[in-house]
């Protein structure tokens, strides 16, 4: 387990502010936030790289705020993997082994056990300048992992990878982490990749903790607005809202009053995810809650699902699955939309 308690540092431009984190044993947690938000500096202050800073670090109970790298018994995959040109890919990964002065006979064994699960046994003797990206960054993993190490931090690993190979060296990812039930750290700055492996996400801003939460949590129950539009809440509405039995009604800029399923009062911004979004294709609604008339203006084909804007009053947008692709309206067709009054998140203004 690691816990980071009260830590502080100033590194020119980028600097955290009191960041407390606990990362459990056996999780992955991907720690998450635009460029310069400082998810770098955590991860090198964690690793030891920076060590004069505020605060404690604390593995498995034992304060290693003051321990040079070599002492902490972490791996580290650099965002460009630092592999040695000179040496080969069983070398690379062998060199934490021999920098311990192990055994050549228990070097030998771990590094091919090494190179099996990772899938590179038939690339071993080659040059990490003739790998692809994903090859050399499974080698970085191998060299990390081969150690023992009882942590794997992971600085934007995915980062130099295309989108067909992104998705698949996610799995692999988490396969290989289920596999030695060790605790990961991956820093990344996209949403939908922390959806593919983590149990848990840190979001970072400016150097705090926004959130901490499952993809469920961050998804349904965002703490900002600024957590709110990172994790892809596309309907923002600025408004006034007013308690009721059994919730609120909002009263947005432009005069849509809407119900919501929470308790709140005075000015705010409404949040409504694009998929919790129910739409219609000239079809009634019933009598329910928050049922819009609107008219198509764009409909963008994406790879997970189908976007559709509409202009109920306010500007809506919509995502429907490809499954039901064949229903999906067209521009300027007039619609029939829903928001269930508990898919509506009021957030305080920013």
């Amino acid at each position: 387990m690691i816990e980071i308690i009260d830590l502080s540092i100033e590194l020119g431009r980028f600097a955290l502010h009191h960041v407390d984190l606990s990362i459990r044993d056996g999780e992955y947690l991907v720690l998450l936030g635009p460029t310069g938000s400082g998810k770098t500096v955590l991860v090198e202050c964690i690793a030891g790289i920076h060590r004069k800073h505020g605060g404690r670090i604390l593995v498995d109970g034992r304060d290693v705020t003051g321990l040079y790298p070599e002492e902490r018994h972490i791996g580290y995959v650099p965002q460009d993997y630092a592999l040695f040109p000179n040496l080969t890919v069983r070398e690379n990964v062998a060199y934490g082994l021999r920098a311990r002065r192990l055994p050549e006979v228990e070097i030998v064994a771990r590094v091919n056990s090494m190179l099996k699960m990772l899938g590179l046994s038939q690339l071993a003797e080659r040059s990490p300048t003739t790998l692809s990206g994903g090859e050399k960054q499974r080698t970085a993993l191998g060299r990390a992992l081969v150690t023992n190490p009882r942590i794997l931090l992971l600085d934007e690993p995915l980062s130099a990878i295309d989108e067909v190979m992104r998705s698949e060296l996610a799995t692999e990812l988490s396969r290989i982490q289920r596999a030695v039930n060790g605790t990961f750290l991956h820093v990344c700055h996209s949403f939908d990749e922390a959806t593919e492996v983590a149990d848990r996400v840190a979001i970072l801003r400016e150097g705090s903790i926004a959130q901490v939460g499952t993809i469920e949590e961050l998804l349904e129950k965002p703490a900002s607005l600024f957590v709110a539009r990172f994790t892809g809440a596309r309907n923002l509405f600025s408004g006034v809202a007013e308690e009721r039995s059994g919730g609120s009604v909002v009263t947005l800029a432009d005069g849509v009053r809407l119900a919501c399923g929470v308790r709140s009062a005075g000015p705010g911004v409404a949040a409504i995810r694009p998929e919790k979004i129910l739409l219609a294709n000239g079809l009634a609604l019933g009598s329910a809650e928050n049922v819009l008339e609107g008219r198509v203006t764009g409909v963008k084909r994406k790879m997970a699902h189908v976007e559709v804007v509409v202009d109920a009053g306010i500007d809506l947008v919509v995502y429907l699955p490809r499954a039901g692709e064949r229903e999906t309206p067209e521009a300027g067709c007039s619609v029939t939309l829903r928001i269930p009054p508990e898919a509506i998140r009021l957030l305080p203004s920013e």
